[in-house]
């Protein structure tokens, strides 16, 4: 995988990671760059009732006590309101009882983290990830993996809540201008839009279509949250110092209001009757 392989250098943390940000409750325990172990359990109404009998499993499966843990990463959304709730609450709670630090990792990047293409692949590659928002909205984000990123991983856009079919024109657009102004004619670009993509499986395709005539391979690659990838974002967190206050720390509570959510809708109106 590329991303942020190796920044960690010689500080290997042992951090144990949840996200209870989507239906999939998602945990992992890394040391640096190893993955010890991990769960991923479909469960979202039992979140509340399994997050912490899990997490202490997971743990002791791997050979982790809370004296020998570094630190604590969870997901702080955005996606299902209850369920940033619960793992930000329970990684709060642990990380003050163990008095270990903790860092918030954005559960879109992780999400998208997830889908990074392997080494082998050539080019840039832009990861799109997609939480449904509903009423033809989603929780989304970008990023840029490979090519000649510095790092090799670097966000783009920021994590929002934005109406599905705008989200497609803005990235067709910027897409179009990667191909007609980049200095290689030989560099490449493929774009990742992965996650929850049952509900936007259309608009997802017309991503496709529009970037074709760009030269744009457009892959669609449903998935779903995986432990490992908020461990390894939250190890590189930790090992740069990078703390939250674990009293102040709250989940991202990314929501339009009522007024934003009837603009949005009559826009989309007015775009379909066109």
């Amino acid at each position: 995988m590329i991303g942020m392989k190796g920044t960690l250098g010689a500080a290997k943390p042992v951090v144990a990671a949840l996200d209870t940000s989507t239906a999939a409750m998602a945990m992992a325990i890394v040391r640096g760059d190893e993955v010890l172990g991990e769960v991923q359990s479909m469960a979202e109404r039992n979140h509340s009732v399994e997050v912490v009998s899990k997490l202490k499993a997971l743990m002791a499966d791997c050979g982790i006590t809370a004296d020998t843990l570094d630190g604590i990463a969870v997901g702080r959304g955005p996606g299902s309101y209850t369920g940033m709730r619960i793992g930000v609450t329970v990684a709060k709670t642990l990380a003050w009882a163990w008095n270990k630090p903790i860092v918030g990792v954005s559960s879109l990047e992780a999400l998208a983290y997830g889908s990074i293409p392997t080494e082998a692949d050539s080019g840039e590659h832009w990861i799109v990830p997609l939480m449904d928002a509903r009423r033809g909205q989603v929780y989304t984000a970008a990023w840029a993996a490979g090519g000649e990123i510095d790092g090799g991983w670097g966000r783009f856009a920021p994590d929002g809540i934005r109406l599905m079919a705008d989200w497609v024109d803005e990235l067709a657009d910027r897409a179009s201008a990667f191909s007609l102004f980049r200095e290689d004619e030989d560099s490449s670009l493929t774009i990742v839009v992965c996650g929850d993509l049952e509900k936007h499986e259309e608009e997802a395709a017309r991503l496709q279509q529009l970037c074709e005539a760009s030269g744009v391979r457009v892959l669609l690659s449903p998935s779903l949250m995986e432990g490992r990838s908020s461990a390894l974002l939250g190890a590189v967190r930790l090992a740069r110092g990078e703390r939250e206050d674990v009293h102040s720390f709250v989940p991202n509570y990314t929501q339009l209001t009522e007024a934003e959510v009837k603009l949005r809708e009559k826009q989309a109106a007015e775009r379909g009757s066109r």
